[in-house]
């Protein structure tokens, strides 16, 4: 399962509230594991928006097309859009939506997830088998909660930075 030691499978979120620690899982989901981390690196995912928030269910971000415009008008565009590389086909596991749970957001293909993830807030078990679990939260579960909910929040909170854990000194 998820090592929440290993620098090289640990994604770090920077929030208002502080880090999200998150253990990915390359031996489940190892596609869209080297996707999160690709585009961590390329700092495609700083200062993006939670564009999608439901209290109880889950928060979902990870539009670097659309989802870092500071005018909150336009961030009724993000959700549509994803990174310029290829989608990642689905890697479905029997890994359960378990509270802390890194899901890949995708749309109605099984084969289109890209860039965009959410993180779950309780369980959501009608999602087993149909999206992509690629990671828990390790550390940081609070800060996730605190995020601003709505669909789109009326001020988003959005990823300061993302980093892989292995990259920071």
């Amino acid at each position: 399962m998820a090592d929440a030691n290993d620098p090289e499978n640990t994604i770090i979120i920077e929030l208002k509230d502080g880090p999200v620690h998150i253990a990915l899982l390359p031996d489940v989901a190892p596609q869209h594991c080297a996707r999160i981390k690709e585009l961590a690196r390329a700092g495609a995912y700083d200062n993006v928006a939670f564009h999608r928030v439901i209290d109880g269910f889950m928060a979902q971000t990870g539009d670097v097309k659309n989802g870092n415009m500071e005018d909150n008008f336009n961030l009724r565009a993000a959700g549509t859009g994803g990174s310029d590389l290829a989608n990642v086909p689905a890697e479905f596991s029997k890994i359960p939506f378990d509270r802390g749970a890194l899901g890949a957001a995708r749309s109605q293909n099984p084969d289109s997830a890209n860039s965009q993830f959410f993180l779950m807030f309780a369980d959501g078990h009608f999602l087993n088998g149909q999206y992509t679990v690629y990671g828990r939260v390790t550390q940081g579960m609070d800060h996730v909660d605190a995020i601003q909910k709505g669909e789109p929040p009326m001020n988003p909170d959005r990823m300061i930075s993302v980093k892989v854990a292995a990259d920071i000194s």
